[in-house]
Order: C-alpha cells, then sequence, then structure tokens
C-alpha cells in the first residue's frame, strides 16, 4: 500500500524537485467585505491563512534570487511554483489578475503557477484569464471545501453550497486547469466517518490533488471564542493520525497528495500547541504512515 506525494507529483510532471513560493497578491475575500459577511471563515486568521507569504511587488525575479539563498544549503532546486495563498486569489478584475499572473511566472525558474480560491469566485471571464495563463505555464487551482456536511459548512461560514464546488472543479476540469482541494480534519461536530466521507467524496469529484490540514485554532478568530468557552476539543495527535490514515485509505491511488497537516503562525497559535512543532508532526506522521503499512520511506510535507 502507498500513495502518491507532492514530491513524485511534481518530479512526473516537471522533471525535478519543485519548490514552492509563496506570495501575497493583495487580495480580499467576499466573506470579509461584506459581500457575503464581514466576519471570514470562523477559522481563518486575520492575514487571511497568509502568515508565512511574501508581499508580491511584482518583481518575481528579485524574490527568486532572495529564495536561491535561502536554499544554498538544501539539495539544489532551481525550478519553483509560485503560490499565491492568502484570501481569495481571484477576487479581483481579469485585467488585474491577469498582469499580476503573468509577472509571477516571469522568469524561467518559475515552472508553474498556484492559486488558492473559492469555488464561488470562478465566473466566465476569470476562467478565460486561467486558460490563457495555464497555455503558458501549468495553473494548479486550490479550492477550500473543508467539508461535504451542510451543518459543519455553515458553522465555519464557507458561504456556498457543495453543488458550486462541483460546478468549479468541472469548468476547471474542463481547461485541463488541475484542481487541488483543501480538507480541514477535526472541524467541530464532525466524527471520523463524516471526515472520512468529504474524503471520498473529494476522491471522486475528478480533482488532482488533495490538501489535508489539521484544525488548529488561531488567536483573533471566532473560532478562538468557541474553543475558549469549551464548545469543542481539538484532536490530539494520535487521532489525528488515525482519521489521517482512513482518509489516505480512501483516495484514488492517482490522487497526489499535497499536504499532511497544517499549521499556524506559533505567536498565534492557541491550540493544539503540539502543531507548532511541525517537524515534529511530520515525524510522527511519517513513522505511523510506515509502521502501519501505508507508505514506505520518508516523505514530509
Amino acid at each position: 500500500m502507498g500513495y502518491y506525494s507532492a514530491n513524485d507529483y511534481f518530479k512526473n510532471l516537471f522533471g525535478s524537485k519543485v519548490y514552492k513560493i509563496t506570495l501575497k497578491g493583495g487580495m480580499n475575500c467576499p466573506n470579509r467585505d461584506g459581500t457575503l459577511d464581514t466576519r471570514g471563515c470562523i477559522f481563518c486568521s486575520p492575514s487571511g491563512s497568509g502568515d508565512f507569504a511574501l508581499p508580491f511587488d511584482g518583481n518575481i525575479t528579485e524574490i527568486l534570487e532572495e529564495y536561491s539563498e535561502k536554499l544554498k544549503s538544501k539539495a539544489k532546486i532551481n525550478k519553483f511554483i509560485s503560490y499565491f495563498q492568502d484570501y481569495c486569489n481571484t477576487y479581483n478584475t481579469p485585467k488585474k489578475l491577469e498582469e499580476l499572473y503573468l509577472s509571477a511566472i516571469d522568469d524561467p525558474r518559475i515552472v508553474g503557477l498556484s492559486i488558492a480560491t473559492r469555488p464561488d469566485l470562478l465566473p466566465k471571464d476569470i476562467l478565460t484569464v486561467l486558460d490563457k495563463l495555464n497555455r503558458i505555464k501549468p495553473v494548479f487551482v486550490e479550492l477550500g471545501l473543508q467539508t461535504i456536511h451542510p451543518q459543519t459548512a455553515k458553522y465555519i461560514r464557507r458561504g456556498y453550497e457543495l453543488s458550486v464546488y462541483d460546478k468549479a472543479v468541472k469548468d476547471l476540469n474542463s481547461l485541463d486547469i488541475r484542481v487541488i482541494t483543501h480538507q480541514i480534519l477535526g472541524l467541530p461536530g464532525e466524527t471520523k466517518e463524516m471526515m472520512w466521507q468529504t474524503t471520498s467524496y473529494i476522491g471522486k469529484s475528478g480533482v488532482s490533488g488533495i490538501k489535508f490540514h489539521l484544525l488548529h485554532v488561531i488567536k483573533g478568530t471566532d473560532l478562538e471564542k468557541d474553543y475558549l468557552d469549551g464548545l469543542f476539543n481539538t484532536l490530539d495527535l494520535n487521532e489525528y493520525i488515525d482519521i489521517l490514515e482512513g482518509c489516505i485509505q480512501r483516495i484514488p491511488p492517482q490522487m497526489a497528495i499535497h499536504r499532511l497537516t497544517g499549521d499556524g503562525a506559533k505567536k498565534n497559535l492557541i491550540a493544539p500547541l503540539y502543531s507548532g512543532n511541525k517537524k515534529m508532526v511530520l515525524n510522527e506522521i511519517n513513522r505511523r504512515l510506515k509502521a502501519d503499512g501505508i507508505v514506505q520511506g520518508k516523505l514530509f510535507f
């Protein structure tokens, strides 16, 4: 038994290891600007889940030089993906998006573009821009589904129906744009069976990849208030790995796993505190996956 890691996926696609450069595109979110809500998703940090992203001023070569200097001590990496992570990165005019993303791939070392967004922010004119970009370099669109269960979706203030996700995946697939779906494990009120149902649904939805995230509570979110009020508990590490193993066993073998956990900035982390030690968490996940025969070798995410 095994699974298809993002490392292997990118090596097959690009011929070598690829490093993601996490960038801020200066976008907003309809869940924050009053279009849908002003509070954001209940778990989302004030930075729009972009705590580790770099501001992008249009000069990708300068940022690449900075990254290359940092990576000198590691194995030689000369292929990169520009990854726009925070907020909603299709929430702008087509013209501005095209200009931004063309500048973000304007270096031969950039082999692809990854864009995190919402499924309800992919109208036809935006899809046209993504199609154009995808003809230049591979485009990956990351969709924050998190759960398929309506009650949970309402609690986290996701703001769109499951059918919207389905349509977005269909539209993107029709343009040969690769889709990666995010799922949060440990959302309040969800059983492990409910989480596995979400994974199974994602596995059948036609996307090329999946990211698993451990629910963590960040300072300044409404989720923090509910946690401090004792309305739910976060998963301990053993619980998380048990659920994660069940998820891995429910996705098709050709679906790449791009993330095995998630973490926030330590200074803002409320719970679970162990998630702030990412290396320890990844070591334990990999140890368990190997011990339980789910994977061979050492795979960090």
